[in-house]
């Protein structure tokens, strides 16, 4: 397995440097013991109440990339506290990441409490993606009704001669990306509407159009 090894402490003071170096050092020895493959180590001073940091934001994109495929901490509170640690597990179970602690020597393990709210949270949005996902079904197919047709809207057909690109809404996909949801989800929220389509190609594709 590849590895995201995530250090924290919670003030930018100098004596706090020297927890970093050990947690850092813990880490190393854990994926050693577990044959994991370090993809990188990312190292904060941030509090862990605070979810806008720039560790995080890496750290996920490593996971969201397919880049990595496991956390390493030294225990939960070094990746977050409160509400900020519900939110993140969630995110990470969602993107089907597997967290290893240097305290349970092997993969976390929450608490009953923890794992009672995610599971609350879990069936909560999936009762709101079926709602959007009816309304996203409801719109197209009035669409069709009034005239529509998706056949038509393929873009730049002329970029792969031979070869018909597959069509289907990129600005839903951003908009569902800004919904912090994965390329997997958006990709079967597509295929739900009737446009068959992988989760590598939403993913070159919301590429392509970001970069344009």
């Amino acid at each position: 397995m590849k590895a995201i090894l995530y250090c924290r402490v919670s003030t930018d003071k100098k004596t706090q440097e020297t927890s970093l170096a050990r947690q850092k050092e813990e880490l190393l020895r854990l994926a050693s013991r577990h044959q994991f493959i370090v993809v990188d180590c990312i190292e904060e001073q941030q509090s862990g109440y605070e979810i806008e940091r720039p560790g995080i934001f890496k750290m996920l994109d490593y996971f969201s990339d397919s880049k990595a495929d496991c956390l390493l901490i030294q225990d939960e509170t070094r990746l977050a506290r409160g509400n900020t640690k519900i939110a993140l597990f969630h995110q990470l179970k969602k993107l089907d990441i597997a967290i290893f602690t240097v305290m349970h020597d092997g993969e976390l393990e929450l608490s009953e409490s923890d794992s009672m709210v995610l599971q609350i949270v879990g069936i909560v949005e999936e009762y709101q993606r079926k709602i959007h996902n009816m309304k996203i079904k409801r719109g197209m197919n009035k669409a069709i009704a009034e005239g529509y047709d998706p056949s038509q809207n393929l873009s730049n057909q002329n970029k792969a001669p031979g070869r018909e690109r597959i069509a289907f809404p990129i600005e839903e996909v951003v908009r569902l990306r800004d919904n912090n949801l994965t390329f997997a989800e958006i990709a079967k929220t597509l295929n739900g509407l009737g446009h068959p389509v992988s989760k590598a190609t939403v993913h070159r594709r919301y590429q392509e159009f970001r970069n344009t």
